[in-house]
């Protein structure tokens, strides 16, 4: 499906010109009849279910931080490391998943349904003992797992690219991407309520095993590929690895899109690992914290999924994101004070709101990336912004709790200057997505992907 055969671009090479020229000729000479099929929704729901098991896994041990710790006889910046070590394993295999993806998704989900198995019956394995666990083992799991969610959650934007068409790929693409906190917050509300005691620890992931298992074992019968395309452009020419690689370091436009999207997700991650510890110095329970954790995603689920439908027919990126990012980085603002007031009600509408920009803004980033970006194929643009975003979130992680309170201060090992530090970032990087578009660039935010849908129904 390439439409060179070298790796390097040819200087002075323009992503919207070629895909203008491979576009017309290709319009003009296919006579393929598009459909869509209903077994479609059986890989969608079958990568959201795998998504939803990926973050539970990742978000495991942190809403019962201090019973983890010592279960594993670690401390608690050991448990933040175990999902740490989870996104630092996103960007290692992110050449292997867009190898993968180029040749399809259901060999990536397969990919990342092994990676799951494995990894949830390797932690059991080093928590199996009610008395004390070994950290060494939940911290390969974690690996394993983080892993298999490089796989999946890189491939939505090329299964909906394959199997559906221009009107329904940005709520096909947010279903299972969205799925993924999701997962968190079931981790959130769900664990808790599953560990009373350190000794709990393997009973609980041992329910999360079990489900696990039977969330991934259909990923090897879904349907590889459609019969049919659903529209011209999931068959137009898509450059290869390589030479998409090298387009997408040339676009001003992408870039003012991806250094936003990497950073609000890196927070996001920081922010949900972290949540409990946040909250707990200032006498918020971890069914309190679970609490907060779920409404972030639960709200932002929500609202995503009013969202994204009706975007996916208005098209109304460029004006969404110029909104939202805004509102998310005030959130991130406001969110310093929230746990110093002692009432869960300031901390749960921030959460709320913070989960209703982020979760809508998540889709729609990805979408322009792809159309943006427009003959390089989704895989390529969707693995780069997710492994950044995961990469960052280890990062941000590491750094708070590098930033926590000694026993000393009031109250004693509290992350205030952490939330501070994920504010700035938000705010810092604002102007960016607003700048989209500006100074004559107009011409270079053309939604190339849906255009060609769009005149083949003209």
């Amino acid at each position: 499906m390439s439409a060179h055969s070298k790796t390097e671009l040819p200087e002075g090479f323009d992503l919207q010109e070629y895909s203008r020229d491979a576009t017309s000729s290709f319009v003009e000479d296919t006579s393929v009849a598009y459909r869509t099929y209903k077994r479609r929704w059986f890989g969608l729901i079958q990568l959201t279910l795998m998504n939803i098991m990926t973050s539970w896994c990742w978000l495991s041990y942190a809403p019962v931080s201090s019973k983890a710790a010592t279960c594993y006889g670690v401390s608690e910046s050991t448990i933040n490391w175990i999902g740490t070590a989870f996104l630092f394993a996103f960007a290692p295999m992110a050449p292997v998943a867009m190898a993968v993806l180029h040749r399809g998704p259901k060999q990536a989900m397969i990919g990342g349904a092994v990676l799951l198995l494995a990894g949830n019956w390797v932690r059991y394995a080093g928590s199996a003992q009610r008395s004390r666990g070994h950290v060494i083992a939940p911290i390969i799991g974690q690996i394993l797992i983080g892993f298999g969610q490089t796989f999946t959650l890189s491939a939505p934007t090329r299964y909906s690219d394959m199997w559906f068409t221009d009107r329904g790929r940005i709520a096909a693409t947010a279903l299972p991407s969205l799925a993924n906190p999701l997962g968190g917050a079931l981790g959130q509300l769900v664990n808790p309520f599953w560990v009373e005691t350190p000794g709990d620890i393997s009973q609980m992931i041992l329910y999360i095993s079990i489900i696990s298992t039977i969330f991934a074992f259909p990923a090897f019968f879904i349907p590889s590929s459609p019969p049919t395309p659903p529209g011209p452009s999931a068959e137009t020419p898509k450059l290869r690895l390589g030479e998409g690689l090298g387009a997408m370091t040339k676009s001003l436009e992408l870039w003012l899109i991806f250094v936003p999207f990497v950073i609000y997700v890196g927070c996001f991650n920081s922010i949900s690992l972290l949540l409990s510890q946040i909250m707990e110095p200032y006498g918020f329970s971890d069914d309190e914290a679970g609490i907060g954790g779920a409404i972030l995603i639960i709200v932002g689920l929500v609202t995503s999924a009013i969202s994204s439908p009706i975007l996916g027919r208005t098209k109304a990126f460029l004006l969404s994101i110029r909104l939202i990012f805004p509102i998310a980085g005030v959130c991130y603002l406001a969110f310093i004070w929230m746990p110093q007031t002692g009432s869960v009600v300031g901390p749960y509408v921030v959460l709320a709101i913070l989960g209703a920009a982020s979760f809508s803004l998540l889709p729609i980033a990805l979408e322009l990336l792809i159309e943006w970006s427009h003959p390089v194929s989704p895989e390529v643009t969707s693995t780069i912004a997710w492994s950044g975003s995961q990469l960052l979130g280890a990062v941000f992680i590491i750094v708070s709790d590098a930033l926590r309170a000694d026993h000393n201060d009031n109250p004693p090992d509290n992350m205030k200057h952490a939330l501070i530090f994920q504010a700035v970032l938000a705010l810092v990087v604002v102007p960016l997505p607003l700048s989209v578009g500006l100074f004559g660039r107009q011409n270079k935010i053309v939604m190339r992907r849906s255009m060609i849908d769009t005149q083949s129904r003209t």
